[in-house]
């Protein structure tokens, strides 16, 4: 058997990538379509490979920021002040203030004042502060007074928990809300009796901090987790070099730090940045007894188990009833009474099955089967957890 050759008369059209374009126009629309594919491969990494840094979940240990509170006056209201007949230690105060400034008053003078508020300042010193610097205060009525707006703060020290001063708090206020009032009607936006002054306090006194000091730095985690203090303490090794961390607990890492600040700067700086995964977080039900409010994270499972709740209501109402005597009766009066009605209801609780549950909607979706109300479901995760359904930690606020 004889194979035969047969020639191709038409040319063979294959190929394996497209033609060169020939255009401008058609070169931006190739250069477009690739910059395109490039980008939505990028975005489409997957947001858990990025991880999360170190510095989101721990801090420097001696590294904070310090609470300051101080005592003042605020001048300039106009007419919303403290009523002095109620509020004596705003007008003793302004007394004091006066005498200062080489001012006194004569014996038993009484002040009628409606301008001035006394006022509790409050900020925090930041860490690292140095003299020189300014920062924020909230100010606050301690008083009466009804309004804080176009109020100006006078010079208040403000002190530590030492009773040392460690800054000096003055200027204009800034209050985020506006009333009005007339004829017994009144009419109010936000809250009025306290303000913000930005930059309103100078720092006259710097605090030392143990950063610069000793051979190592302890890095304080954000939440007790021997897995996280692992987990951070091994990334950290991997990116600056083994033996750079060592896991002293659950909470507290430390670490080697060069001596020389400047260098020690930029260690802390790298390790900040230092990526890990993200751990995956205790399950906990936070319950706001007050509110009425449920709030679980992503870890919560719950078991199957079966409920039933019925709710029991009392009803009580009151009709009066009056009694009219007769016309001719001497000394008679009419007299008005109470009747009470008393009504008990229950509904009827059926049992309910709930499924077992291994994620946070599937959680959700079982408690929402129940029809029961924010304040109910304080009553049945209480219960649940008590019968070992809920694989989670309940805390009560």
């Amino acid at each position: 058997m004889k194979s035969q050759f047969v020639p191709m008369t038409a040319p063979l059209n294959c190929r394996l990538f497209p033609a060169a374009p020939t255009s401008a126009r058609a070169w931006g629309l190739l250069l477009a379509t690739v910059g395109l594919i490039a980008l939505t491969l990028w975005w489409a990494e997957p947001a858990a490979a990025q991880g999360i840094r170190v510095k989101e979940i721990a801090s420097v240990q001696g590294v904070r920021s310090n609470q300051l509170t101080g005592y003042g006056l605020v001048v300039g209201l106009d007419g919303t002040g403290d009523q002095t007949t109620q509020m004596p230690y705003t007008a003793q105060s302004l007394q004091n203030q006066l005498q200062q400034l080489g001012l006194s008053l004569p014996p038993g003078a009484s002040l009628q004042l409606k301008n001035v508020a006394a006022v509790m300042v409050t900020g925090q010193l930041p860490a690292f502060a140095q003299p020189g610097q300014m920062m924020d205060v909230t100010v606050s009525s301690i008083g009466n007074a009804k309004s804080l707006r176009g109020g100006t703060l006078i010079t208040t020290p403000l002190k530590g928990a030492d009773g040392q001063i460690y800054a000096l708090a003055q200027g204009n206020l800034l209050v985020g809300g506006a009333g009005a009032s007339a004829g017994g009607s009144k009419v109010q936006i936000n809250h009025l009796s306290a303000g913000r002054i930005p930059g309103g306090a100078q720092i006259e006194r710097a605090v030392a901090t143990p950063f610069a000091l000793g051979d190592t730095i302890d890095l304080g985690l954000d939440a007790s987790d021997f897995q996280t203090a692992l987990r951070v303490t091994d990334a950290i090794n991997k990116k600056l070099g083994s033996g750079t961390a060592n896991a002293v607990d659950g909470r507290v890492i430390r670490l080697r730090a060069p001596a020389d600040p400047n260098a020690r700067v930029g260690f802390l700086a790298a390790v900040e940045e230092v990526r890990l995964e993200a751990p995956v977080p205790v399950a906990k039900v936070i319950i706001n007894s007050r509110t009425g409010s449920i709030v679980m994270n992503q870890a919560v499972t719950l078991a199957a188990c079966a409920v039933s709740h019925g709710n029991l209501s009392v009803s009580i109402s009151s009709t009066p009833v009056i009694s009219q005597p007769n016309p001719l009766s001497p000394g008679a009066q009419t007299v008005v009474t109470e009747k009470a009605n008393i009504q008990i209801s229950q509904d009827s609780g059926s049992l309910i099955e709930v499924p077992a549950a291994a994620k946070l909607s599937d959680v959700v979706r079982a408690l929402n089967a129940l029809g029961a109300t924010p304040q109910d479901l304080l009553a049945i995760l209480q219960a649940i957890k008590a019968s070992g359904a809920l694989n989670a930690e309940l805390e009560v606020i």
